[in-house]
């Protein structure tokens, strides 16, 4: 059937990038998004022209394990085993953590973090089996250092470095390689926003003198899951040295 590839949160951003690349390199697709199903189904009918594959796509919440389950039983019945797993799905609040609610602590948590397992788990079989396979988690630059009014986004993001490590360590044996890449600021609608005047101080804090592209984290997904199977557990930061 050909390499098979699930990424999460895949209607725009990094994810819509990171999609397009796993399509130029031959990867039939499971898709999913939670509210942009119009550009979901779009990219894929884009992307099955423009490459020759085949897509799977879904809306729902990816923090919720029977979601999660119905897309990849989908993907595998259609495809076959999916080989490479990118965990993009995310969601920010930009505010202080007296200020949020329960409901927004636990919305963040699902779909930042609570997702990895829920994909990773039922995944994870299959890989095994085959024993080869790919995971990369879109992490980000908070998840190393935190950031004030970003509680929550940075424990989850926190959360998903720890994973990836302990996944790593536990999947090597099977020949799975994990690893995540720290985002810095990455030119996406998740920081539009911002005020011009503000985004151009955030600019003149970054030595690379800009924002990154989601093309270049799709680029270096590719990197991960095309070469050095030795590179597992690693947190690579990608923010133009920033931090």
């Amino acid at each position: 059937m050909g390499k098979v590839a699930l990424v999460t949160g895949a209607s725009r951003g990094i994810g819509e990038k990171i999609a397009g690349m796993l399509a130029r390199e031959g990867y039939h697709l499971g898709l999913c998004c939670k509210n942009s199903e119009d550009k979901l189904l779009a990219l894929a009918k884009e992307l099955r022209t423009d490459y020759g594959i085949q897509t799977v796509c879904a809306v729902g919440d990816v923090g919720d394990y029977a979601f999660v389950q119905s897309l990849v039983q989908q993907v595998s019945q259609k495809m076959g085993d999916i080989e490479v797993l990118v965990n993009n799905a995310g969601i920010s609040y930009i505010g202080l953590l007296t200020d949020m609610t329960p409901e927004d602590w636990n919305r963040i948590v699902n779909t930042n973090l609570t997702s990895c397992f829920n994909t990773t788990n039922l995944v994870v079989p299959g890989m095994v089996k085959k024993q080869r396979g790919k995971i990369v988690n879109i992490s980000s630059v908070w998840g190393n250092v935190g950031a004030s009014c970003e509680v929550a986004y940075s424990a989850t993001k926190g959360g998903i470095n720890a994973f990836t490590k302990a996944l790593a360590k536990e999947l090597a044996p099977s020949n799975i390689q994990v690893n995540a890449i720290a985002c810095g600021v990455i030119d996406t609608e998740m920081n539009r926003c911002f005020s011009e005047e503000e985004r151009q101080a955030l600019m003149d804090e970054i030595p690379a003198g800009r924002f990154g592209t989601a093309e270049e984290v799709g680029d270096l997904v590719r990197m991960l899951i095309s070469q050095n199977e030795y590179l597992t557990g690693q947190i690579i930061t990608l923010d133009g040295g920033w931090t």
